[in-house]
């Protein structure tokens, strides 16, 4: 069975989207140099650099599903059905869109257990990443994550949609992370302590 992984683009202070949901520099690092990295999206291109290069293949090319809020899903379309990871997208929701069938690879759960439990199903013995805020929060107050992956970037936003919010039974404790320094972009891997 493989783990379950976050991965979010995080500014300085703790941001991963300004107050109206844009990103501003947060997504430079996808641009920062001159490897490029295969997806299967037609809509995305990444060109990194060899920092970059190894932890996009580490956070991908294991990747069997992947969670995300309905809030996400909404604000990318869906991501037309291939979203950059590769993989099959479970999207936590109440209410399923009403044209569903346009995301065929996509799978509408009502709660974070049930999309985690649904995302293993589809991942099998490969990983699930959660790529949404809210559901990493719910997420990690249920005590599912395993591993906690930040792509940190040199810029300060003040304010906005935060990676952590507030957690419901106390300190979660961390091991030593695992960082690679790239350009525009350092990524840490802090396995969370079970």
């Amino acid at each position: 069975m493989g783990k379950i992984l976050t991965h979010m683009t995080m500014s300085l202070d703790g941001f991963i989207a300004e107050p109206d949901d844009q990103i501003g520099e947060l997504f430079d690092w996808y641009q920062a140099g001159d490897i490029t990295v295969d997806n299967p999206s037609d809509d995305v291109v990444f060109s990194v650099d060899e920092g970059g290069a190894e932890v996009l293949h580490q956070l991908t090319d294991n990747v069997g599903a992947l969670i995300s809020g309905r809030r996400l899903f909404d604000i990318a379309d869906g991501w037309n059905d291939v979203h950059p990871v590769g993989a099959p997208v479970v999207v936590v929701t109440h209410q399923p869109p009403s044209n569903a069938e346009r995301w065929p690879r996509t799978t509408f759960v009502n709660g974070v257990e049930a999309a985690v439990a649904r995302a293993r199903e589809i991942a099998g013995d490969r990983d699930v990443t959660i790529a949404s805020a809210d559901i990493i929060q719910q997420a990690l107050n249920l005590g599912l994550v395993d591993e906690l992956c930040v792509s940190q970037v040199p810029v300060l936003f003040g304010a906005g949609i935060r990676y952590f919010g507030e957690l419901v039974g106390g300190h979660i404790l961390l091991d030593d992370p695992t960082v690679v320094e790239g350009r525009r972009a350092l990524h840490l891997r802090y396995p969370v302590r079970h």
